[in-house]
């Protein structure tokens, strides 16, 4: 069984032991490093259709696929921290499509359509990626993640760009919180209604945030350009 390792305090990264022929596969660009000795290779995953569907959601159509003997180092695309799930026989998750780093070999990965407006109207894109398992996942969060236990009928309102994940036994939609709210509130336009029972991850930092925090950087390189 692969090893896994989470490296680091506010920007960390996930250290992955692989014994021979030992695999896992992960999305493109998350890879720092890896021992000469891992085979490295590009794959449609699940498919051509599950390809398709990842492609839908803004990611990658191929997955890498990493067999061992040797290491492998991965990070986010912005400071945050690495979310290990584990997933039973029949278990499955619903996860923002820019999230996902590392899932073991026997973890099965497509998309899945969440309801009209779903994230798209957060900025994160109509469909989530969706891992069933057996085996473990590991996402992504900008910011730090925090998972909220909801029992059978309890539910939540967040931010839709705060969703990083969900069990697929969550009931999800997406509604907008009016116009004196847009226009004065600043934050919270569109709220995802997301009802138990099951898990649901949410993230501190969503990817508006830190956008929008970058901006007066951005704007004043551009005016010194």
């Amino acid at each position: 069984m692969p090893g896994f390792q989470i490296l680091g305090q506010d920007v960390q990264r996930l250290l992955v032991d692989l014994a021979e022929g030992e695999r896992v596969y992960a999305e493109g660009g998350h890879l720092i490093w890896k021992s000469s000795t891992v085979k490295m290779t590009a794959r449609a995953r699940g498919g051509l259709l599950a390809s398709l569907e990842r492609a839908l959601t803004g990611a990658s159509f191929f997955v890498l696929e990493l067999e061992g003997p040797g290491r492998a180092l991965f990070s986010g695309y912005a400071p945050g921290s690495v979310v290990e799930v584990r997933l039973g026989e029949g278990d499955s998750i619903l996860a923002e499509h820019r999230s996902f780093l590392v899932a073991e070999d026997s973890v099965k990965y497509d998309a899945k359509l969440v309801g009209l407006g779903f994230g798209w109207l957060g900025g994160e894109g109509l469909l989530m990626a969706r891992f069933a398992g057996p085996g473990r996942v590991f996402l992504h969060s900008s910011g730090q993640a925090e998972v909220i236990e909801l029992r059978d009928g309890e539910s939540i309102d967040v931010e839709a760009g705060h969703v990083l994940a969900m069990d697929s036994t969550v009931r999800a939609r997406v509604s907008f919180t009016g116009l004196r709210s847009a226009l004065f509130g600043g934050e919270g336009i569109w709220m995802a209604h997301l009802e138990g029972p099951g898990r649901v991850w949410v993230r501190s930092i969503s990817r508006q945030q830190m956008i929008m925090g970058l901006m007066p950087e951005i704007a004043q390189v551009v005016r010194s350009a």
